[in-house]
Order: C-alpha cells, then structure tokens, then sequence
C-alpha cells in the first residue's frame, strides 16, 4: 500500500462499511482506506484470502460468493453482528475476462451479468432495510467500458453499463430516505484481474499508452475517490458515476 497522506484517521469514527471483492486489488484496497480513517469493516469475497486480509486490518471476513442466492441474507446477518449497523455499502466484487460477443458462449453471459450486475441488485436489496437513514452511502465499482465502447468486451461491458444506470436509479429512489448512491468507473488499475491484459500489445496502446497521464492506476487511485463518496464531504453527490482513468476518456494522448 501506498503511504497515505491528506486524510484524517477519524473521518469515519463510529461509521461501518460492507466492501464486497475484498480479499485483494481495489476492494482490499477500500477496506484498508475505511479502516484507516477510523471504520469498522465486513469484507466479502469468494477467495479465502479474504480472512488473511482481514486479520491484517484487525476487521471481520467473510467467505461468500456475491452470486449465491443466499449472499445478501448472510452478508447482512454477519454485518449486523460483526458490527452492530450498516453505513456504507461498496459494491466491488466482480470479475473480468469478456471476449467478442460472437466468442460468448451462453454460460459466460451469464457469469458476467450475474456477478457484475444481478448479484448488485440482490445484495444492495438485502442491505437496504438495515442501511443507515438518513446519511447512509452505496458505493457501486462501474468501469470506463461501461461508458464508452471497447471492442472484445461485450458481456463485460453491458453489465458495468448496467451498474451505471443501477446506480442512477436507485440515487432517485433513495434520495428522499437520505441514502446517497454513487458509482466509480475505473480505468485501467493495477490488480491481478488487468495482470493478462497488460501484457498485450494492442491492450497497452490504446489503454495505457493512450491514458494521458500514461501509466496505469494503483488500487489506492480509487479507494480516496471511494472514501470522499461515502463521507459528509459529498452530502450533496448522488447518482454521480465518476470516472477515475487517467483521463482517457476525455482525451487520448496525442501521439497515438
């Protein structure tokens, strides 16, 4: 992890959070900046790595796929148990490896729309009833893909579409209960999910190459802009998908 600097440790004092895909990456990432700034925290994922993580932060794991149907009942008993009350949810969990929609068999569609989208919904559904009113944030992980087309990932690409318009939805929804919902889109991150990617040459001019801050953003890129959506400095943002990519989507750089 990065040296942090610029935030107090006492911004989220007495404030929970749930961060789902939490063993590694950006989710670890989110839970180590709550923690951090005074949290307490459930982290969520299927890899059990997630219990070393925890023990690490001095927080609560839990071993649980976000696709099984009994996920947001079991997230939200081991929440209510582990911490009393639920603040802030972060939906992060979700997984990559798309390819051409041609490519895509029936079986990988519904991988990407399940954990990427469908499980969102459940999970946010389950939540609800016991997230803070007024002042409690939902935090969804969108992508740059979900915003602006990128050949070869089309199963991806529709669900993190999906997130983005679940998170415009619900902000509407929510707004009068005093529930603030939000969304990231990350552009190219540094994870063991980017890891293949990375490595192919086209991949690397148009995604890295072309970032005009040319290079490739760290886990910690996207928890600060995490932790500012869930605190009181954002009492007024909702149903804001922000990007956080370097500025690719707003220009490529120019010598490509």
């Amino acid at each position: 992890m990065k040296e942090k600097v610029g935030f107090s440790n006492e911004r989220f004092a007495g404030k929970t959070a749930i961060v789902t895909g939490a063993a590694r990456g950006i989710g670890e990432s989110i839970a180590d900046r709550f923690v951090s700034e005074g949290a307490r925290v459930l982290l969520v994922d299927l890899n059990p790595d997630v219990e070393a993580t925890a023990r690490r932060l001095g927080q609560t794991a839990l071993i649980k796929s976000v696709t099984d149907a009994d996920a947001g009942a079991r997230i939200v008993a081991t929440a209510m148990e582990a911490l009393g009350k639920i603040d802030i949810l972060v939906n992060n969990a979700g997984i990559g490896g798309s390819k051409r929609l041609q490519d895509t068999d029936d079986e990988l569609i519904d991988r990407f729309l399940q954990t990427n989208l469908a499980s969102l919904l459940r999970i946010t559904r389950s939540v609800l009833p016991r997230l803070t009113r007024p002042g409690g944030r939902i935090i969804n992980i969108s992508s740059i893909f979900g915003l602006t087309g990128y050949p070869g990932t089309t199963a991806y690409a529709v669900a993190k579409a999906g997130v983005a318009q679940f998170t415009r939805q619900l902000a509407g929804e929510l707004g009068p209960e005093g529930i603030l919902v939000n969304a990231i889109a990350p552009g190219v991150i540094a994870t063991p999910m980017t890891t293949g990617r990375q490595q192919n040459a086209l991949y690397q001019r148009l995604m890295i190459e072309g970032t005009p801050l040319e290079r490739v953003g760290q886990p910690e890129d996207i928890a600060g802009p995490v932790a500012f959506l869930a605190s009181e400095d954002a009492a007024f943002i909702t149903g804001t998908v922000l990007p956080v990519d370097g500025g690719i989507l707003a220009a490529r750089h120019g010598k490509i």
